[in-house]
């Protein structure tokens, strides 16, 4: 089973520019290409929030375009930036996205993997809670897939991650403990994915292992000083491939839009 995952495409209206100046479109386009050409094929790719720049529904018409080459079966989950009545007037043909009720949570499955997706955003903040409301979802989601491997999916990372400026933006700090608290209930989940932050980040949270993927665009420049100002990066982009095999659970790989020339056969030592 594998399960690839991108992450922040923040694609906007054709022809507009994110920070006057990346084409984030163009971006995703080559991000949709390099999925293209994985082998095996995976089961389904998940894009983890922040689908577009502004919520809009021209964005969203323009998101849907990009997505129309995928080779795979496709998800989508909100961000700080989604709004939640343009997407799903946009994609009113996923039931998924208003199954159920305000929020936009669900589940689908990965061959034997259940991924539970959770909907992190708070309008008008750039921070993320998980309610009651959607905590008490997420507990029914993960009582009903007991003995199976469960991949959690939201937004916003539950952990510190040492950039200060984006751990200001993170899943609230009450939340995470009760999500925390929740998760080491349900030895299943083999990993927590997200994304927010546009960098490659593991960390362990919940007794398990948990996950932050880049930006199919730009990425957050990577200073851990205290006073680090909030900065982007042009670093190449990427994505996560989730691979499952009953004997070993869940192992995540990194893999680079950028191909860099290869694969190239190592020579035969002589």
């Amino acid at each position: 089973m594998l399960l690839a995952q991108i992450s922040d495409p923040h694609i906007t209206a054709p022809g507009a520019l994110v920070g006057g100046g990346i084409d984030t479109a163009a971006f995703l386009a080559r991000g949709v290409a390099a999925l293209n050409r994985v082998a095996p094929r995976p089961d389904a790719l998940l894009i983890t929030g922040d689908l577009v720049d502004g919520g809009g529904v021209e964005e969203y018409r323009h998101l849907r375009a990009l997505l129309a080459p995928l080779a795979m079966p496709w998800h989508l989950m909100a961000g700080n930036h989604d709004g939640r009545a343009a997407l799903r007037a946009v994609f009113d043909d996923r039931p998924e996205l208003s199954a159920s009720g305000e929020f936009i949570q669900y589940a689908f499955d990965a061959g034997r993997l259940r991924v539970i997706v959770l909907d992190t955003l708070n309008p008008g903040a750039g921070s993320g809670r998980l309610c009651d409301a959607r905590l008490a979802w997420l507990t029914e989601a993960l009582d009903a897939s007991r003995g199976r491997p469960v991949v959690i999916a939201l937004h916003h990372p539950p952990f510190l991650t040492g950039i200060r400026f984006m751990d200001d933006l993170r899943l609230d700090p009450a939340d995470s403990a009760r999500l925390d608290a929740l998760l080491r209930q349900h030895p299943n989940v083999e990993r927590v994915i997200c994304g927010h932050v546009h960098r490659p980040i593991v960390a362990r949270f919940g007794g398990t292992i948990a996950w932050c993927a880049p930006s199919t665009a730009h990425q957050i420049a990577l200073d851990l000083r205290a006073d680090a100002p909030p900065a982007y990066i042009m670093e190449p982009p990427g994505f996560a491939l989730h691979f499952h095999e009953p004997a070993t659970g869940v192992v995540t790989h990194y893999a680079s839009v950028e191909e860099g020339g290869g694969p190239r056969r190592f020579a035969e030592q002589t």
